[in-house]
């Protein structure tokens, strides 16, 4: 199988090539670590082998409940925060049509979302569009308790219910939930909802392989099987049995990591196709929840180019030199639009005329990485042959594998997230929740709203 490609020459006018290569043995010991379960964490490596490990069975189950709901529904809402939606929806957009929502042929539901914010406008507007549409619900949560989601499963199942009547509404609703317990799980079982688990030992950042996120993609029509069969692939090849210089995942841990203690704080997922924006969206969750502990870590941000060649370029270019760019490109597009030549050429373009779109903002991307190099910026270069299911998954299980890798060169625990909870322990508060009455009188008066 052809595989993705990982380029780190850029990197070496900025940091030795010694240095990288030095970290091989104990980027062997962290790899051998999150295959034997040793680690920091260790209770949620179940993503290390999940590619290998998903079953016949398990992919037809998720399949026939896809088929289900795409018979039945114009629109599925698929309710969830965090890893919980956005693996699905990077897939999803990385893989559709950019104007699919407005094609009159469409053969699948439209995949909306909800539960990733508490927006008033953004549920109003989502309700008052599904009045008018038969659609389904995927709710995801381990516990059914997050607020975000919670909230938006008990307006959207209230208002589903009403639509279609309670009975009819039981068929239309899936929940993926924790296996035993919680209060997601405890409704499903009172409702009779179809079910899937969320592995216990699968945390949601590193759920994108499990029903969490292959039921969506599924539901949108795309091919899952060519998504786990690339991301089996590169489970094999970034095993630790590889050599350092072979294993893709072992190069962009290592290089990263040199670049952070050179100085170069600040790292950006660069794309030339945008289609890719929301999977950047999902990296920085991987990455940013996985890596910012203890006063450590890479913080994550990205670009939409040429985009944003005309707004965050500026800075890239000339601003504090904190940054490096680990740069998506992808070999060959899907289409072939070739631009016209013009008799006037008012607009000066007939140098490039009969070249096809793609060949442009290849020498874009190409200029655009001279351009940072010589400003100061090292380039990490991932190459993809195509922008389909297989690679994608590679994509994915290689971004993960290096970032528990990452994780452990920083000394951290790349499986939780304690800051995540500080939020929402001042909003409980702020909301009166009982059991916070202290906390709560504390934070108003700091607010001076008391």
């Amino acid at each position: 199988m052809e595989s993705i490609k990982i380029n780190i020459d850029k990197v070496y006018g900025f940091v030795k090539k010694e240095s990288i290569f030095d970290l091989e043995s104990e980027i062997k010991k962290h790899n051998k670590a999150l295959h034997e379960k040793t680690g920091k964490g260790n209770e949620f490596l179940g993503w290390v082998n999940l590619p290998s490990s998903i079953t016949e069975a398990e992919i037809n189950e998720i399949e026939s409940a896809a088929n289900q709901l795409r018979e039945k529904c114009k629109i599925v809402v698929v309710i969830g925060i965090g890893g919980s939606y956005l693996g699905s929806k990077a897939v999803i957009e990385a893989l559709s049509n950019n104007f699919y929502l407005l094609k009159k042929n469409r053969k699948n539901p439209v995949i909306l979302f909800a539960g990733h914010n508490i927006g008033e406008d953004y549920t109003s507007e989502l309700t008052e569009l599904l009045e008018d549409n038969i659609y389904g619900i995927v709710v995801i949560s381990k516990s059914g308790t997050t607020t975000e989601p919670a909230i938006a499963f008990r307006i959207l199942k209230e208002h589903l219910e009403k639509k279609v009547g309670k009975s009819a509404a039981k068929k239309l609703i899936i929940a993926i939930t924790d296996a035993h317990r919680g209060a997601l799980r405890t409704l499903a079982i009172q409702e009779g909802y179809k079910t899937f688990v969320i592995p216990d030992d699968v945390g949601g950042r590193y759920s994108v392989l499990t029903p969490v996120g292959l039921l969506p993609i599924a539901i949108a029509g795309f091919e899952i099987r060519g998504l786990i069969r690339g991301a089996r692939y590169m489970e094999e090849i970034t095993s630790p049995e590889t050599h350092f210089e072979q294993n893709p995942a072992a190069i962009y841990a290592a290089t990263r990591n040199i670049l952070y203690r050179a100085g170069k704080k600040v790292e950006i997922l660069t794309n030339y196709n945008n289609k890719l924006s929301y999977f950047s969206e999902w990296w920085k969750q991987l990455y940013g929840e996985s890596e910012g502990k203890e006063n450590k870590g890479i913080f994550p941000a990205s670009v939409n180019f040429t985009t944003d060649l005309h707004s965050m370029g500026q800075y890239i270019q000339e601003g504090e030199r904190i940054l490096f760019e680990t740069v998506l490109t992808i070999s060959k597009a899907d289409n072939n639009v070739a631009i016209p030549f013009n008799k006037e050429n008012l607009d000066g373009l007939n140098f490039i005329a009969y070249k096809r779109i793609d060949e442009v903002n290849k020498m874009a991307e190409l200029g655009t990485l001279l351009a940072h190099i010589d400003g100061g910026i090292p380039n990490i270069i991932i190459e993809m042959p195509w922008l389909n299911e297989i690679y994608l998954g590679q994509l994915i299980y290689f971004f993960e594998k290096a970032c528990g890798i990452s994780g452990y060169i920083l000394g951290v625990n790349p499986f939780d997230q304690p800051g995540v909870e500080a939020y929402k322990k001042n909003m409980f508060a702020l909301l009166n929740k009982p059991g916070f009455e202290i906390e709560s009188k504390k934070l108003k008066e700091r607010l001076n709203l008391i």
